[in-house]
C-alpha cells in the first residue's frame, strides 16, 4: 500500500472514491453509505460554492451534527478549495455566534438537523448570510430569510468532479476554537500543510486498510475528529460514528465490528464502571488509540485486556499543535513500571516534530527535571485567528534553537534520558474535562455575572485518575437558593461539559500566598464535605 504524501487534506477521500467508489464510507445506523453516495452528496456542495463564492472567503461554516449534511458538509466546502468552520447545533446560541462572527464567514452550510438552530440564529446575525441547504426534505420559506441568501437543494442539483483543489499549503484547512479565559473562544486555524504533516505520519504509522471500521466518537468542533474522519477516508475504511441515544460508545465496538478505536479515556473509564471491560471482549480491535486528557495505568492495563488482540497508544497534543504530536505504546510487560502518579506517559515526538522542556526563561532544562513543555515541528500552527497579543505569548522563539517557532503548551512534564515524556499537570489555570480543554476563567466569569457576586470560581470535580470528569461552582456570600437560576445561566452560554454541575457555598474563600484564591485548598474543602 503506498503511502505517498497528500496535497491536501482531502486528497486521501478523493484517492479512495476512485478505488472504493462502492465501499461503504459511513455507517449511520442501519445505513451505509457509500464512497460514491457521500460525494454525491460533498459535491453539490462543492459545486456550489465554487460558483458562488468569491476567492477571498476562504472559510465556510458547518452547522451539523452526526449526519450525512455533517461528513458531506466537511468535505464538500474542502472540495471547493477552502476550510472548514464546524459549528455544534447543541451548543448555546450565544457561543455558536460569537464562533461564527469571529470566524469571519460569510456563508453558512446547514445540514436538516440544525434547522431549528438556524432559525433561533437568524434574528442575532450580526450581518447577512448565503445559506446553503443541501437536504431536499428541508422546505423553507426563502422570503423569511431576508436579508440573507438561502440556497436550496434545487439550486445545488450539480456535483462538482471529484478533481483535487488546488490551494495554497498555508491556507486553512479547518477553523476551531478552543476555550479562552477572557469569556471569548480562542480560533485556531490549522493549514492544509499542518494537517497533511499529521496525514502522512498517521498513514504510515497506523496504516488502516480498507477492510477496517473506525470508530468516530469526537464532535467535528473538537479536532480528535479530524483524525477519525481523514485517516479513515484515506484509507478507503468505513467510519461508524455512535448514536447520541447509545449508553455507550465502547458497546459498538461489538455491534459494529469495530477495529480502529480512539476516544477520551473518560469513555473507557464509562466502559469500565459498566463492567464492559471483561478478557477479550473487544477481541475485534487492531488499534486502541486514547487522547484528550491523561489516561491512568490501571486503565491502560484494563484497557488492553478487554483489547486483547490491539496496539494501545497513548498519544498527545493541543490543537496548537494539530491533533497529536507525540505518543507511547503500553506494553503489558513494562509500561506499569514505567508509569509516573499513575499516568501513562505521553512518549515521544512523531517522526518530523519537536519538544524540548524549559524553565520558567524559557531555558532548556536537564533531562529528570520538571518543566514546560514547548513544541515545534510542521504540525504547530502560526497562532491564533486575529489575535496577536496571544500569539506572541504562545508561539516563541526559544534561546538557541534559532528562527524556529515553537508553541508553549502550559503543561508541565519530565523528560528521561530516553526522551520519553511524562505529563505532570498544568502550569495555569487550564483543565481537561471529558477530553475538552477548558480555561477556568472562563467559567468564573459565567459565574459571577450570573450569581452577581465577584467571589465565584469554578473547580474541576470530581478528579479520578488525573482528570477531571465535571465542574463545580463555588460562591462566597450568595443565596443558595438561586442556585438553580446560576447554573440555568451558565448553561444558557458555555457548552454543556463547561456548566458546573453543582454550586458550593463558602463564606470566606481560602488564598494562597499571592493572595489569589486557592483552587486546590478549595477542593479539599469540598473533599472534606462529601
Amino acid at each position: 500500500m503506498s503511502f505517498s504524501p497528500r496535497p491536501t487534506l482531502i486528497s486521501g477521500f478523493l484517492r479512495s472514491l476512485r478505488a472504493h467508489h462502492n465501499r461503504p464510507a459511513l455507517e449511520l445506523g442501519e445505513a451505509l453509505i457509500t464512497y460514491e453516495q457521500l460525494w454525491d452528496y460533498a459535491g453539490r456542495i462543492a459545486a456550489c460554492l465554487r460558483e458562488r463564492l468569491a476567492p477571498s472567503e476562504t472559510v465556510v461554516a458547518l452547522l451539523a451534527n452526526r449526519s450525512v449534511g455533517a461528513y458531506g458538509g466537511v468535505l464538500g466546502i474542502l472540495a471547493s478549495g477552502r476550510g472548514y468552520v464546524p459549528l455544534n447545533p447543541k451548543f448555546p446560541l450565544e457561543r455558536t455566534l460569537l464562533m461564527l462572527n469571529a470566524s469571519g464567514c460569510r456563508t453558512l452550510v446547514v445540514a436538516q438537523e440544525s434547522a431549528g438552530t438556524l432559525q433561533a440564529m437568524l434574528p442575532e446575525l450580526s450581518q447577512p448570510l448565503t445559506i446553503v441547504s443541501p437536504d431536499a426534505e428541508w422546505e423553507v420559506n426563502s422570503t423569511g430569510f431576508d436579508p440573507h441568501t438561502f440556497i436550496n437543494a434545487q439550486q445545488m442539483s450539480k456535483v462538482a468532479d471529484p478533481c483535487h483543489p488546488v490551494v495554497d499549503g498555508k491556507a486553512t484547512a479547518y477553523l476551531l476554537f478552543t476555550s479562552g479565559s477572557t469569556g471569548v473562544p480562542k480560533g485556531v486555524p490549522v493549514s492544509q500543510s499542518n494537517a497533511c504533516a499529521y496525514m502522512n505520519y498517521a498513514a504510515e504509522h497506523f496504516r488502516i486498510n480498507a477492510s477496517d471500521r473506525c470508530s468516530q466518537n469526537f464532535d467535528l468542533t473538537f479536532d480528535l475528529s479530524v483524525h477519525d474522519l481523514f485517516t479513515c477516508w484515506d484509507a478507503g475504511a468505513t467510519l461508524c460514528p455512535y448514536s447520541e441515544q447509545t449508553l455507550t460508545p465502547a458497546t459498538l465496538i461489538g455491534e459494529k465490528g469495530i477495529t480502529v478505536w480512539f476516544s477520551v479515556p473518560s469513555v473507557a473509564m464509562f466502559a469500565s464502571k459498566l463492567g464492559l471491560l471483561s478478557q477479550g471482549a473487544f477481541s475485534s480491535l487492531r488499534w486502541s488509540l486514547f487522547c484528550g486528557e491523561a489516561l491512568s495505568a490501571s486503565l491502560a492495563a484494563a484497557w488492553q485486556e478487554a483489547a486483547n488482540n490491539s496496539v494501545l497508544e497513548n498519544l498527545y497534543g493541543p490543537t496548537e499543535a494539530t491533533i497529536a504530536i507525540t505518543s507511547y505504546r503500553w506494553d503489558s510487560r513494562m509500561s506499569a513500571a514505567e508509569c509516573e502518579g499513575g499516568l501513562v506517559p505521553i512518549g515521544w515526538p512523531f517522526t518530523g516534530q519537536q519538544v524540548c522542556v524549559v524553565d520558567e526563561n524559557l531555558q532548556a532544562i536537564n533531562p529528570g527535571d520538571t518543566g514546560e513543555l514547548c513544541l515545534a515541528g510542521s504540525q504547530v500552527t502560526a497562532g491564533y485567528l486575529n489575535d496577536r497579543e496571544k500569539t506572541a505569548k504562545s508561539f516563541v522563539r526559544l534561546p538557541h534553537t534559532g528562527d524556529e517557532v515553537w508553541y508553549r503548551t502550559g503543561d508541565l512534564v519530565r523528560q528521561d534520558e530516553r526522551g520519553c515524556v511524562f505529563y505532570l499537570g498544568r502550569r495555569d489555570f487550564q483543565v481537561k474535562v471529558n477530553g475538552y480543554r477548558v480555561e477556568l476563567q472562563e467559567v468564573d466569569l459565567a459565574l459571577r455575572e450570573a450569581s452577581g457576586s465577584e467571589l465565584a470560581v469554578a473547580i474541576p470535580w470530581p478528579v479520578s485518575n488525573g482528570s477531571a470528569t465535571g465542574l463545580v461552582g463555588v460562591l462566597s456570600a450568595s443565596d443558595p437558593a438561586g442556585d438553580e437560576g446560576v447554573l440555568a445561566a451558565c448553561a444558557s452560554r458555555l457548552p454543556r461539559y463547561m456548566v458546573p454541575q453543582r454550586i458550593f457555598h463558602f463564606e470566606e474563600m481560602p488564598l494562597n500566598v499571592n493572595g489569589k484564591i486557592d483552587r486546590a485548598k478549595i477542593a479539599k474543602m469540598i473533599a472534606q464535605q462529601q
